[in-house]
């Protein structure tokens, strides 16, 4: 099988490219030849053009014919409009990487399945994502138009830490200084490893009864905000000093923080897998959090060039906490 990565070797791109090299795909990438070397992946070939440029890209694949192509980086209506028109004939199959925070935000009722209403009146990186599967979803009915659609939530890797601050809220915990906690905590998230959503991703290449059709890939994993807090105070074997602060008031501090917390984070999300468990029988996350974070601890604590220090931050924390005195 021939397949094309747009993009391949991000958070969650690198994993998938790494489990369809070791299954024999031929694989290839599409990008501007800077691949990162925090995510070397070996065995790939590349086709060098921006995506962007449509006229480069077209004469980059003019003799290519793909049983697979995977958009990672499309985030906007417009990207999908050039897709369409690089990719019809070209390939049996196109997958777009939409996102889970497309879903009812707040939802109306849990757990949230493919199809829960797509609502999200919070984030406009939402809004563009559904409307990049509208029009698929018309290119389909217009001219049958092979895509597939699927719908990450929260994953990671090793180099990803998924709590507002990043290293800035790590280094927080180290030196025994107060961190904030969106809303009161309690609320429930889904942390998934790209290894495991890499099984899901990679078993829907080249299947004809995924085409017009969405998944989301998530863990089955639910754990409570100030969970995920502790279990990082825990791999860094320090007691978490966490604040409470409603998602509404971090968001005057704060337009993008605050967009992300209201239009995704601040709300409960489990998901229901069925359907892509269904469509390909090997996915089950087996990557607990637990584990997951003493892998990004390590990764982080091993190299103190990757322990980034963000001072806005850092002095955005701090203001907060004072303003309301909560110390």
């Amino acid at each position: 099988m021939k397949v094309l990565f747009i993009g391949g070797t991000g958070n969650i791109s690198s994993a998938c490219s790494e489990l369809a090299i070791s299954r024999c795909i031929d694989l290839y990438h599409l990008n501007r030849g800077k691949t990162s070397e925090i995510r070397p992946i070996e065995g790939v070939k590349t086709i060098i053009a921006d995506i962007r440029n449509v006229e480069q890209t077209k004469k980059a694949i003019e003799n290519h014919h793909f049983d697979a192509v995977v958009d990672w980086i499309a985030f906007e209506p417009e990207h999908i409009q050039n897709d369409i028109g690089l990719f019809s004939g070209k390939t049996n199959q196109f997958i777009f990487i939409s996102s889970a925070s497309i879903y009812q935000t707040p939802p109306e009722k849990l757990p949230v399945t493919e199809d829960t209403i797509l609502d999200n009146p919070f984030w406009e990186y939402s809004r563009n994502k559904i409307a990049c599967e509208n029009l698929l979803r018309d290119a389909y009915k217009k001219n049958g138009f092979p895509y597939t659609i699927v719908r990450p939530s929260h994953t990671y890797d090793k180099t990803s830490i998924p709590i507002t601050g990043g290293y800035t809220t790590l280094h927080r915990m180290k030196q025994g200084l107060p961190v904030i906690v969106h809303g009161d905590g309690t609320s429930i998230w889904t942390l998934t490893h790209h290894k495991d959503f890499a099984v899901g991703l990679v078993g829907l290449l080249g299947k004809p009864n995924s085409i017009n059709e969405a998944y989301h890939i998530t863990n089955d994993e639910w754990i409570p905000w100030n969970q995920i807090y502790k279990l990082f105070a825990k791999a860094l074997n320090v007691e978490p000093k966490l604040v409470h602060v409603p998602s509404k008031i971090i968001a005057t501090y704060n337009k993008d923080i605050g967009d992300g917390l209201l239009g995704d984070k601040a709300h409960s999300m489990i998901f229901d897998n069925t359907k892509i468990k269904n469509t390909v029988p090997d996915f089950n996350a087996t990557i607990p959090f637990s584990e997951g974070v003493k892998e990004i601890v390590s990764w982080y604590e091993a190299d103190a060039s990757r322990q980034k220090y963000d001072k806005d931050f850092n002095d955005l924390t701090e203001r907060i906490l004072q303003d309301y005195k909560w110390l």
